[in-house]
């Protein structure tokens, strides 16, 4: 399949990221309902989806839960120095901890000597600091310090929103 899209194509992405910037609707077959807005076949709807996908347009369809909404109202960024040459293993093993929503590797920074973030969430205080002490263990010696940056609260939280900016032009 080919990595590119077509112009038509463009005009359909554009229109699929009108009816889902809010995100996908809340009904029992979400394609369904973008299909029949887009005068598209459940089929087509798909294959466009991955086209887009194909081509990078759109990196990923996931859900994002509101964790507080689910009571998950302790969140903590749990940031790691850890040892380069292993660095790439040990963040495969602890992004796939299912308490760790999200784990990424950021370059060393003048005066921030950590270089693996891994995002965990829990109901309480000490659920997030045991679930620290899981990643801990994971790590072992590779790991040379640590430590926690606690949410306070929510700053931004949305998709991609390009009906808004054009409305605000």
């Amino acid at each position: 399949m080919s990595a590119s899209i077509s112009p038509s194509d463009q005009q359909l992405a554009q229109q699929l990221i009108t009816l889902t910037e809010a995100g996908l609707p809340l009904v029992a077959d979400p394609w369904a309902w973008i299909a029949e807005r887009m005068q598209l076949s459940v089929d087509d709807t798909l294959a466009l989806l991955q086209r887009l996908q194909d081509s990078g347009a759109i990196r990923r369809i996931a859900a994002v839960p509101n964790h507080y909404r689910l009571g998950y109202t302790f969140n903590g960024m749990t940031v790691w120095d850890v040892d380069d040459a292993q660095i790439d293993r040990l963040g495969e093993i602890v992004g796939n901890l299912h308490f760790v929503s999200h784990c990424y590797r950021r370059p060393r920074l003048p005066g921030w000597r950590y270089n693996l973030f891994a995002m965990v969430h829990g109901k309480n205080a000490e659920q997030i600091e045991y679930e620290r002490n899981l990643i801990r263990d994971q790590l072992g010696a590779a790991c040379r310090a640590d430590t926690m940056l606690v949410s306070s609260r929510i700053l931004k939280k949305t998709g991609l929103r390009l009906a808004t900016q054009r409305q605000e032009k």
